[in-house]
């Protein structure tokens, strides 16, 4: 009689095994999706005084259903809002329900509030960060992008400038010492100028004018220019523009380094400042007839050199902006989400953050591609993507099922001889019944 059951615990270990394979190959195509397989134990019944390996076997059971959590394919799609995890990790959620749950499946959607979630309804959840990604704290929280308001404009306060003041310029002033004598030469020898914004996003136009003054390696900074005397000294019939003369002048050594700059501000090297009230403003709610700008503006100067060539700007950036509507994001492989703005500015939105278990196999699957940790997994460990022991983020693509879809066929199909052999064990124990039965 112990055949019907052996063969009977056969088929059910079967059956299990067969269900396992099939619920596989019809994830193949799943996002995140991690493979099973069945693990199975001998059944052996004992008994008192037996020893050597005389106890009979008692058939097989399914020790447990194992997770499979090795690396899936990653396949490129092009979408922003895909991520896939490149080594260990999963991403953590926050379920409708408050609950927590973990998954590897990145195909994250952005609700109308700028919400990061999942198709099941989780909350991708995150660090807070600064407007350059860096991190300013560990506490947890749904990571979201503002775009259903403009982010706020940001007033200039600082100006930085690289440029070449040509050391062959003679002094503008002119000269009646030098044979033969140099006329006069107007205040926009050289000039540049770039916009810069108010507190209210407004842009103004600033000038700045270069002139060489009468000193060896020595040069005025304006505001604006007036009109150049004529070379025989007759005072011009146009009227001079009104311009401001910043502070004291710029110096250079003999090899063209700068030496001084018009402020000494040792927290931002070589600059000055040009106050406020000193340019005009575009913004007409500015206080001034005309309106002035009332931010104070530091020019750094670090990199300006006097070398024997033409006068040449490499570099001219301030650090305004106006305000921008929310039109794209992305996502880096550390994590952190950042949003761009029609105003040209990117701005961090705070960092997936990733988890971690001393033993993932201990997760429980809840569907949709979810887990959740239970005792036998201990609790989550938390990071950032690419530190430590978590692995690096990959947007625009999504990690595929790990299922090898030839090895779950082949391994279907020795299944499926494994229950045909166990129903013949049944069947043969039957027809020994049946002999026994007809013995006359």
């Amino acid at each position: 009689m112990s055949s019907f059951q052996t063969g009977l615990s056969g088929l059910n270990a079967s059956s299990r095994n067969l269900d396992v394979i099939g619920n596989n190959i019809a994830n193949a195509n799943t996002i995140g999706m991690k493979s099973s397989r069945v693990e199975f134990s001998e059944l052996v019944a004992s008994s008192m005084g037996t020893g050597g390996g005389g106890g009979a076997g008692f058939g097989v059971s399914v020790a447990t259903v194992a997770q499979q959590f090795s690396q899936g394919n990653l396949n490129a799609t092009g979408n922003t809002l895909d991520v896939a995890v490149n080594g260990s990790g999963f991403f953590q959620l926050t379920m409708p329900d408050g609950s927590s749950a973990y998954t590897r499946d990145g195909q994250f959607k952005m609700d109308n509030e700028g919400n990061i979630k999942t198709n099941s309804g989780g909350s991708v959840m995150g660090y807070p960060t600064d407007i350059n990604g860096v991190k300013t704290s560990s506490i947890l929280q749904p990571l979201q992008v503002t775009t259903t308001a403009p982010i706020k404009a940001n007033l200039t306060t600082s100006i930085t400038a690289e440029f070449n003041l040509d050391a062959r310029a003679m002094p503008a002033a002119g000269s009646t010492t030098s044979v033969p004598a140099v006329a006069a030469t107007p205040r926009s020898t050289y000039g540049t100028n770039l916009t810069v914004y108010d507190a209210q996003g407004v842009p103004t136009q600033v000038s700045l004018y270069f002139e060489k003054s009468a000193t060896a390696n020595e040069w005025d900074v304006y505001t604006g220019l007036d009109v150049a005397a004529s070379a025989t000294g007759v005072t011009p019939v146009v009227a001079a523009v009104t311009y401001t003369k910043l502070a004291d002048s710029i110096t250079f050594d003999d090899a063209g380094k700068i030496t001084k700059p018009i402020a000494i501000a040792p927290e931002t090297g070589f600059s000055f400042v040009i106050p406020g009230g000193t340019i005009d403003s575009a913004n007409p709610n500015t206080t001034g007839t005309p309106p002035k700008l009332t931010q104070d503006i530091t020019v750094k100067l670090d990199t300006v050199t006097q070398f024997g060539s033409a006068f040449a700007v490499s570099n001219l950036a301030q650090d305004g902006y106006a305000s921008g509507e929310f039109t794209g994001m992305s996502i880096g492989s550390n994590g952190v989400v950042t949003a761009s703005y029609s105003n040209g500015q990117s701005q961090s939105a705070g960092q997936i953050a990733m988890a971690d278990f001393h033993n993932a196999q201990g997760l429980t699957p809840t569907g949709g591609g979810n887990w959740t940790s239970t005792v036998a997994s201990g609790q989550p460990v938390q990071g950032s993507p690419g530190t430590g022991k978590f692995g690096f983020l990959k947007s625009g693509s999504l990690e595929e099922s790990n299922v090898d879809l030839t090895a779950e066929l082949v391994n279907m199909m020795v299944a499926q001889r494994a229950y045909q052999a166990n129903a013949q064990t049944i069947k043969t124990q039957d027809q020994v019944m049946t002999t026994l039965v007809n013995m006359r």
